[in-house]
């Protein structure tokens, strides 16, 4: 368990938004347990037909039910805001299909001993991520506008496995975006709040089940809408800082000793 320079224990949850994941909760709560038992699970439930509470109570989680769907946005604010209310000093945001691997959570919270914010990157290491070719494009696309936007290169904009201290939580807690592909407006939010950011290299899983967010005509309307979106928070643009990469055998703690990722990963 990580700890404070006082030496005290650092209290950390794992955020969980999940909609209709009955099928593949059981499988990720029992791995998070098993993988990290020293921190806490909220799960979000929002607005699933399913019987997704009832199984995430039943494996131990917190569960959170939304009356009716709020989209992601909408589920991880909840999350933030529970973090906040409960006192916990870090968290990690967490994928409910099976995507996200629980080995790798302590290499995220390890890398918020230097950062506020911490991106698990799929694409900035050898390791292989499939991604399809309309999908990668759009993403080479947002990598490109959030580097003229922010002065920032990053690997992976759109990627849902973070961590946030403290600081971060309680800012997203009333600010965190709402619509689809949130990710990406929370990364230029936060940068332009002059919060530290940093990606590490993770290992991801395909998805183990769900249905993904949104597809074709419909992933094309929320990739224009997002860039812009971007484009209006421009001339609130600061000055260019840089983004770190750390790593995939990195140290606890040598995140300020990594070197400085000046182009994303094209």
């Amino acid at each position: 368990m990580r700890t404070t320079r006082r030496g005290t224990p650092i209290r950390g949850l794992v955020i969980i938004p999940a909609l209709n994941e009955e099928a593949t909760l059981p499988g990720v709560l029992t791995e998070l347990t098993q993988v990290l038992p020293d921190l806490d699970v909220v799960v979000i439930d929002d607005g699933s037909t399913d019987n997704t509470a009832d199984v995430a109570r039943r494996h131990g989680a917190v569960v959170l039910k939304l009356p009716f769907n709020l989209g992601i946005g909408g589920a991880l604010r909840t999350g933030f805001r529970y973090a906040v209310d409960q006192g916990y000093d870090a968290a990690v945001q967490f994928d409910a299909d099976g995507q996200h691997d629980p080995t790798m959570v302590p290499r995220l919270l390890s890398a918020l001993d230097n950062a506020d914010m911490v991106i698990g990157s799929r694409f900035a290491s050898e390791t292989s991520y499939e991604v399809g070719r309309t999908r990668r494009r759009a993403m080479k696309v947002l990598q490109f506008a959030i580097k003229v936007l922010s002065g920032r290169s990053f690997t992976d904009t759109s990627s849902g496995f973070r961590a946030f201290n403290k600081p971060v939580l309680e800012y997203f807690a009333t600010t965190y975006p709402s619509e689809y592909m949130e990710s990406v407006e929370a990364l230029l939010a936060a940068n332009y709040e002059g919060f530290r950011i940093a990606e590490v290299p993770v290992q991801m899983h395909q998805r183990a089940g769900g249905e993904p967010s949104a597809v074709r005509l419909k992933l094309l309307y929320h990739y224009v809408r997002v860039i812009f979106t971007m484009i209006t928070r421009a001339q609130r643009r600061p000055a260019p800082l840089n983004s770190t990469t750390i790593p995939l055998d990195a140290e606890p703690g040598t995140v300020g000793e990594a070197d400085t990722n000046t182009e994303a990963d094209t």
